[in-house]
C-alpha cells in the first residue's frame, strides 16, 4: 500500500515569544504543496528478520534510519495496539532542511497509513495525538488543509483559503537551514497585524506588504543567495514571494503558469498548479 505525502509552505510567519520549554511561540499559515514523496508499507512475512525494514530511494535521508520518524511513529503506536512486523520503503523526492515540512509529512501519512492497512480503528484525535508527539507540525497533515497554525506549531485552525486558481514555482538552492540555528538567531515580537484577519481580508495583491516570514530578517543577512532568489521571483512575475519556514526553499506565487526552470541553475526548481 503506497501513499504520497505532500509538502506545505508558510504563507507569513511570526516568532512572538520564546517559551518556558524552549520553543516559540509562532503564528503562521499552513498551506499544502503538490510536492510529495512516496511511502509504502508492506507486512514483512519473514519472522527472522527485524521489527521493521526501512530502505529509501531518491534524495539521501542523513542519519540512522532508527531516527527517521516513520519509524519513531510505528514505536510510538506499538506501544498502545499489536503491530505486525513491517517493511517500509520511504523515495524521498521533498528536499530535506527546505522549510517544507516533508520529514513532518512522511510521519503524518505514516500514521494514517498504518491505521488504513492493520485496520486499526484509530481515531481523528488519535491520530493528531501520536502525531504532535513527533513533531510541532506533524499534526498538520492529518488534516492536511489550509490552516491557521499557533502556539509552538500543533496548534491548527482550519481556515477557508482558496489558492487553486494560481501556480506555484518552489526554488531550493540547496542549503540545508538548521531550525534550532534558524530559531537562535531571530528576536521574538509581537506581532503588529493580524495574519489571521489579513490572509482572509487582504487580496493576494496586498500580501507583499503585509505578509511577512520573520525569518526572513536574520537568514537574508547570511544567506543573501536566498534573498536573491525572492526578488528574483518578483521580477518574473509573482503576486507574492517569501521563503516558507525557516528555509530555505523560497516560492512565488503567480497568476499564469511561469517559465523560470532555467533561471535558477544549481537549484531544485519546482512549478506546479496550486492545490
Amino acid at each position: 500500500m503506497i501513499v504520497f505525502p505532500n509538502a506545505k509552505i508558510n504563507i507569513g510567519l511570526n516568532i512572538t515569544e520564546k517559551r518556558n520549554d524552549g520553543f516559540h511561540t509562532i503564528e503562521s499559515i499552513f498551506y499544502p504543496l503538490p510536492l510529495c514523496d512516496a511511502l509504502e508499507i508492506i507486512e514483512n512475512e519473514n519472522q527472522t528478520d527485524e521489527t521493521i525494514l526501512f530502505t529509501s530511494s531518491g534524495i539521501e535521508i542523513p542519519g540512522n534510519s532508527d531516527d527517521n520518524l516513520c519509524v519513531k511513529a510505528y514505536h510510538l503506536i506499538a506501544k498502545d495496539y499489536s503491530l505486525p512486523k513491517i517493511k517500509i520503503h520511504l523515495h524521498k523526492h521533498i528536499p530535506i532542511g527546505a522549510g517544507l515540512g516533508g520529514g513532518s509529512a512522511d510521519a503524518a501519512f505514516f500514521i494514517k497509513l498504518l491505521n488504513q492497512k492493520f485496520e486499526l480503528g484509530l481515531a481523528w484525535g488519535e491520530m493528531h495525538h501520536y502525531a504532535k508527539q513527533l513533531g510541532s507540525d506533524c499534526s498538520f497533515f492529518i488534516t492536511n488543509k489550509p490552516s491557521f497554525v499557533k502556539g509552538k506549531g500543533d496548534d491548527f485552525e482550519g481556515i477557508h483559503l482558496e489558492l487553486s486558481k494560481y501556480f506555484i514555482a518552489l526554488i531550493y538552492p540547496n542549503i540545508h537551514i538548521n531550525t534550532a540555528k534558524a530559531y537562535a538567531g531571530v528576536k521574538p515580537k509581537i506581532a503588529i497585524r493580524n495574519l489571521e484577519h489579513d490572509i482572509l481580508n487582504l487580496s493576494i495583491e496586498e500580501w507583499k506588504n503585509n505578509i511577512h516570514n520573520q525569518f526572513e530578517d536574520t537568514l537574508f543577512e547570511n544567506y543573501p543567495e536566498i534573498k536573491n532568489i525572492k526578488e528574483q521571483l518578483y521580477k518574473l512575475g509573482a503576486v507574492y514571494a517569501s521563503m516558507s519556514g525557516s528555509g530555505s526553499a523560497v516560492y512565488g506565487i503567480f497568476k499564469n503558469m511561469p517559465q523560470c526552470k532555467n533561471n535558477f541553475n544549481n537549484c531544485f526548481v519546482f512549478v506546479s498548479k496550486m492545490i
